[in-house]
């Protein structure tokens, strides 16, 4: 059997915000009704080096992409946020999709462009049903690959009028309006952290460990897309604020554990009962979202399995119907990663 083989610019072809942001939301309200699988992340950490290796196996039945077709698979995906500085990219992933029928491997993709869109996706899915209809200022605190397509992604899906960029530095700022600025668009304009989190929508994509967002700084009515926090001990939200909030995560065990919630929960300052429902039980209309305009509403988001699955079993039938990637039998992948660990042992080039 073959295995399909596609490179970041073959993904990048074969997948779009627009394509992803659907495909997202039914993977949400597979997980709320209990018809996917999920087994939580699993963390290599590697806290001399300032990052971490996670793997996120899933299954998902009936992809509407895929002509009803089912899928399982596995990312395995790093976050370093000291790559930029060695040249390299934050993350960096790959994807192994499987046949739930046959179990057999059917393509091996680069996933660090899935990985943006299907968590860009996320994003815009929690902004759909929690944030104002109305809501006409968009806030980022963070201009990196994920604020461009969270920026992607909810853009479209309201009337906004202005974008307030905050960034480490003015100049990273300034590149990022420059960047992503489009013609008969909504202005973009740098900002302060403080100025960013006065819009009706803010979205937060630092990797840090502090909270950068104050409580005082974010007025009733707001949403907040908290992307950043995805593992043990990172924050970006002050806890006062999310005291004011009704919590809505992606997945309640993952939030507790290595999502904006998590350092609250291990510090006892927040619990299970602050969590108000997961987005996948707000998409299949099992709990109320936002529920007044008045509401401050979160979406705490740790970047779910089912979400790639869904969204690399897309891109898959797309590349089959296009005739995209490279083709290697089972057997040549076997023998190029033997000898490739057997040179390794004798020091040699691998084939």
């Amino acid at each position: 059997m073959d295995i399909l083989w596609l490179s970041e610019k073959d993904v990048e072809g074969l997948i779009s915000m627009e394509a992803a942001m659907p495909l997202v939301e039914e993977a949400f309200g597979h997980l709320a009704r209990g018809t996917a699988q999920m087994p939580p992340k699993l963390y290599l950490e590697f806290k001399e080096y300032g990052g971490d290796l996670r793997a996120m196996p899933a299954y998902i039945p009936k992809i509407s992409c895929a002509g009803g077709r089912s899928f399982a698979g596995v990312k395995v995906v790093n976050s370093h946020p000291g790559n930029p500085k060695r040249g390299l990219p934050t993350v960096a992933a790959v994807y192994v999709l499987n046949d739930p029928e046959t179990g057999m491997p059917l393509a091996i993709m680069a996933a660090g462009r899935l990985t943006d869109v299907r968590t860009g996706a996320a994003g815009g899915i929690a902004a759909k049903y929690l944030a104002r209809k109305e809501s006409s200022v968009l806030g980022l605190v963070g201009a990196g690959r994920q604020a461009a397509t969270q920026l992607s992604a909810i853009a479209p899906l309201f009337p906004i009028k202005e974008i307030r960029v905050a960034a480490k530095t003015l100049e990273e700022a300034q590149a990022f309006c420059a960047k992503e600025s489009r013609p008969g668009g909504p202005p973009l304009r740098p900002a302060t952290v403080e100025d960013a989190c006065g819009a009706d929508i803010v979205v937060t994509t630092t990797p840090g460990r502090e909270a950068v967002v104050k409580s005082a700084w974010v007025r009733e009515g707001t949403h907040i897309n908290a992307i950043g926090a995805d593992a043990p001990g990172k924050r970006e939200l002050e806890v006062e604020l999310l005291k004011r909030a009704r919590i809505i995560v992606d997945s309640p065990e993952q939030a507790m554990h290595s999502g904006e919630i998590n350092t609250g929960i291990d510090e006892g300052t927040l619990s299970v009962r602050n969590i108000a429902a997961s987005l996948g039980e707000v998409v299949i209309g099992k709990k109320p979202g936002r529920q007044s305009d008045r509401d401050i509403t979160v979406f705490d988001s740790t970047g779910l399995a089912i979400q790639d699955v869904a969204v690399a079993g897309c891109i898959y039938q797309r590349a089959i119907q296009q005739k995209r990637g490279s083709r290697w039998s089972c057997e040549s992948v076997v023998a190029r990663f033997v000898g490739l660990f057997f040179c390794h042992r004798c020091g040699k080039v691998a084939p």
